[in-house]
């Protein structure tokens, strides 16, 4: 019992000849060819900047102010201060929305389907968010005009306002939150950019 016991040595059975594995070869990322479909996804997402900042513009509550008799400057009359942030959370509650609207039309793009569709549509969705921003504020701006006088202790409904950029960074983590779960969901090696 002392004695140690040779290990057993198996042979590995040939496979017969008519068995074939396919290995699938490895897909690289393509660049060179996704450029130019990945600026057209740029600038279509950028394009729906224009509906976002009207649609926040017609959302957005005004703010009921009083001008000050002590220094003539604009205060909120009561819980009317909390208006700002209603208006910041309809900005991102917009961008939320545009962001996964963004990320599941892409990906629906199939051949195209990569990181550099990806983020051409995250740089898209950011300047989308960004100019959302600006013009709807333009917007706001110009359907709660200012009287040409001012009174101390008149009333004033102000147009809304976005004081934060916080705001922008919605739309571009939720369109890429949107096209990673797509891609994680899909589990293909090529993104199932060659099937069909």
């Amino acid at each position: 019992m002392d004695e140690k016991a040779a290990p057993v040595r198996i042979e590995p059975v040939p496979e017969p000849l008519y068995v074939y594995h396919y290995i699938r070869p490895r897909p690289k990322v393509v660049v060179k060819r996704d450029l130019l479909p990945g600026l057209a996804v740029l600038l279509t997402t950028f394009t729906a900047g224009i509906p976002a900042a009207l649609l926040w513009s017609w959302l957005a509550p005004g703010q009921l102010k009083i001008v000050s008799p002590q220094d003539n400057k604009l205060y909120p009359i009561g819980v009317e201060s909390y208006h700002r942030l209603d208006a910041l959370m309809v900005f991102v509650l917009i961008g939320l929305g545009a962001g996964s609207i963004t990320g599941i039309a892409v990906w629906l793009l199939r051949q195209r389907r990569g990181p550099v569709v990806m983020l051409a549509m995250t740089a898209g969705s950011l300047a989308a968010a960004w100019f959302a921003q600006y013009f709807g504020g333009s917007l706001a701006a110009g359907k709660y005009p200012m009287p040409s006088t001012i009174k101390p202790n008149d009333t004033l409904l102000v147009a809304p306002a976005l004081e934060t950029w916080w705001g922008v960074l919605a739309w571009p983590l939720a369109a890429a939150l949107a096209y990673g779960c797509c891609a994680a969901w899909n589990g293909l090696d090529d993104l199932g950019r060659r099937l069909g």
